[in-house]
């Protein structure tokens, strides 16, 4: 059953100084029912996601050095997520991260808003079941699927039987009842990395691979898969908005990067340390099948885009239901919409399945852009901040100028290597 709102009357005033806006009288938001502790647990759901497996790779690609970047990153889109949270502050009838870039460029705004982060959500779902398929044809190298006749090799035949299976959790849209499903997902999170520490600590992988100090050519990789692992900003209106008490919301940020960057920066240097370069793109790839610890690690890995699928589609769906609510006004409507996202994500993956290439340039073309980039430009908008020189506006300046950088590079790079192997 879907949680029950709230209506709350706003004062006329709405805001702090320059962030504050007259609301008519007869106007009001709804103000969600979702506990602090729920929104920490869809929070370090949306956040722990698959970029867990592919840290390791990220730190082989750039070296040791390259750790400072994930601290680097970390802090910029914390930054950033804080700017989210100050312009939703600002503007009570902003219920969306599309509604932000609206309340900033006006309807301009709102399209780039929306096509950057429904398309970086939707490419990120596509990632869970590239994901499934790799490590479900790893484990199972010899099945074959066969559909009327017609041969399907086993990673796509997975990915379709994993598509199916998470199909109805698209249905769910109550951001409470998710926060259950998204305990799990950061549990299973802990459960990996736990399994990993094992493998390397007792069942013979061991932690002797020394890795290079810096490897400049692999650093605009290394950015983007870090870029990835902190995307998670198009979610927070919609955690922000579905929260009891709103202003706690910086809170739950606080926590949440935090144990996030720790959580990536112990997996990265484990699994740099215990198979150096030769780290594949998901490090469960390495893990010998044969071992109690590995088959954990792969089976807890299977196991998590059932948390997480659902909590990456359900802005795109709701961004479709506003937009075409006149036409999509009942239940079989919209469970048609979440079938028809479903099959997307299966072809797309089916079609593109290097999970170490999409990955990277999703992390260095969308995630930089929605993460970074939008936020920013956003707030110095409706704060009015660009139009006075302070330590804030340099601040923001420097950080989307080197995301800019960051996301020339890791496209431009990304691109290559996807060309190259398709």
């Amino acid at each position: 059953m879907e949680a029950k709102k709230h209506e709350v009357r706003i004062p006329l005033l709405v805001g702090n100084g320059d962030l504050g806006r007259k609301i008519d009288e007869d106007q009001y938001i709804k103000i969600g029912t979702t506990s602090f502790l729920s929104t920490c647990f869809n929070c370090l759901n949306a956040l722990s996601g698959v970029g867990i497996l592919s840290v390791p790779y990220a730190l082989a690609s750039g070296g040791w050095l390259s750790l400072v970047l994930l601290f680097a990153i970390a802090s910029a889109t914390f930054y950033t997520g804080l700017l989210i949270q100050r312009c939703m502050d600002a503007d009570p009838t902003i219920r969306s991260y599309p509604d932000i870039g609206d309340r900033a460029f006006g309807k301009t705004g709102r399209t780039i808003v929306s096509i950057s982060m429904n398309l970086e959500l939707y490419l990120v779902a596509t990632g869970f079941l590239i994901l499934e398929g790799d490590n479900l044809s790893n484990l199972f190298p010899y099945v074959d699927f066969d559909i009327y006749g017609t041969q399907i090799g086993a990673k796509s035949g997975f990915v379709v039987l994993v598509a199916i299976v998470l199909l109805p959790t698209s249905w769910l849209n109550n951001m409470s009842f998710l926060s259950y499903i998204s305990a799990s997902g950061v549990i299973a999170s802990m459960i990996i990395l736990g399994s990993i520490l094992w493998a390397g600590a007792f069942d013979g992988v061991g932690f002797q691979e020394k890795g290079t100090l810096v490897n400049w050519n692999g650093i605009p990789s290394a950015i983007s898969l870090f870029a990835f692992c902190f995307c998670a900003h198009p979610v927070f209106p919609t955690l922000y908005t579905s929260m009891r008490n709103q202003h706690q919301f910086s809170k739950v940020l606080i926590l949440c990067f935090a144990f996030c960057t720790i959580t990536y920066s112990l997996m990265a240097v484990t699994g740099y340390l215990m198979f150096g370069s030769k780290v594949e793109s998901q490090i469960t790839l390495n893990l010998p099948t044969s071992k109690i610890s590995s088959g954990v690690a792969i089976w807890t890995t299977l196991l998590t885009p059932i948390a997480k699928y659902a909590l990456m589609l359900t802005p795109i769906v709701d961004a479709i239901e506003a937009r075409f609510r006149s036409c999509f006004n009942t239940r079989k409507c919209r469970f048609l919409i979440r079938i028809i996202l479903m099959i997307g994500t299966v072809v797309t993956a089916v079609s593109l399945p290097f999970f170490g290439y999409l990955m990277p340039l999703v992390g260095a073309f969308l995630s930089v852009t929605a993460s970074i980039t939008l936020p920013s430009l956003c707030y110095l908008k409706i704060s009015d901040t660009y139009r006075r020189i302070s330590l804030e506006l340099v601040i923001i300046v420097l950080i989307v100028l080197v995301g800019q950088i960051m996301a020339v590079l890791g496209t431009y790079v990304s691109l290559v290597d996807i060309i190259s192997h398709l």
